[in-house]
């Protein structure tokens, strides 16, 4: 009598195996839901994102606009000797450096033709380091103060000579530099003269306030 075979343990563990065009199915259909996901995150979040990066580009452009005030201070408290940051109009930009007094009359434009009064550091440009920022006015702009002067069209107001100066007692000129980013991200720079200190401002266009930052 024949003995039957028995099945072997390789036979014994095999199972049917979904065909090719089965699971290719599903993992199209999967990857084409993670697709419309990410896509639709993306969508979502990118707006908000860019908003944010040039909220931070303009505020960061103020502050560093204050920081370089505070150094002229200390540059004059150090050397005894009146130094001013002016800003001057080339094309369509502005242009800032700092000046030392060097025969103790004050930063004048003639002494600095001359090489009496010199500078100090390079000259600068807003947006060679905070790319779409620069110094400017937003339209409709109203006072920093209640009751105040509205700034109108010039961002620099910081009188005649266009030039915060600081003294060896750490006073200063008194003005304000208004500096405008993307999608109208607006800040100001107060200098105020007693003290010779900073202050940056920004501006709430839903409430018109100003607010510190």
């Amino acid at each position: 009598m024949a003995r039957r075979r028995q099945p072997t343990a390789r036979s014994s563990s095999r199972r049917p195996r979904p065909s090719a065009g089965t699971a290719a199915g599903f993992s199209a259909i999967e990857l084409l839901f993670v697709v419309a996901l990410m896509t639709t995150i993306c969508g979502i979040a990118v707006p908000p994102m860019v908003g944010a990066v040039e909220t931070l580009r303009a505020a960061g452009a103020a502050r560093y606009v204050s920081t370089r005030l505070q150094r002229a201070r200390m540059e004059a408290v150090v050397r005894g000797a009146d130094v001013s940051v002016r800003f001057t109009t080339v094309g369509d930009t502005y242009e800032f450096a700092t000046y030392v007094d060097g025969n103790r009359n004050g930063v004048l434009a003639r002494d600095i033709l001359r090489g009496v009064d010199w500078r100090l550091g390079a000259v600068e440009r807003l947006p060679a380091n905070f790319v779409g920022v620069e110094f400017g006015v937003m339209p409709g702009l109203p006072a920093v103060d209640p009751g105040g002067v509205a700034p109108g069209a010039d961002p620099i107001r910081l009188g005649a000579s266009s030039a915060a100066t600081f003294t060896a007692a750490g006073t200063s000129s008194t003005g304000s530099l208004y500096i405008l980013g993307r999608n109208r991200r607006q800040y100001v720079v107060r200098v105020y003269g007693d003290t010779g200190k900073t202050r940056v401002l920004r501006f709430d266009e839903p409430s018109r306030l100003w607010k510190p930052i």
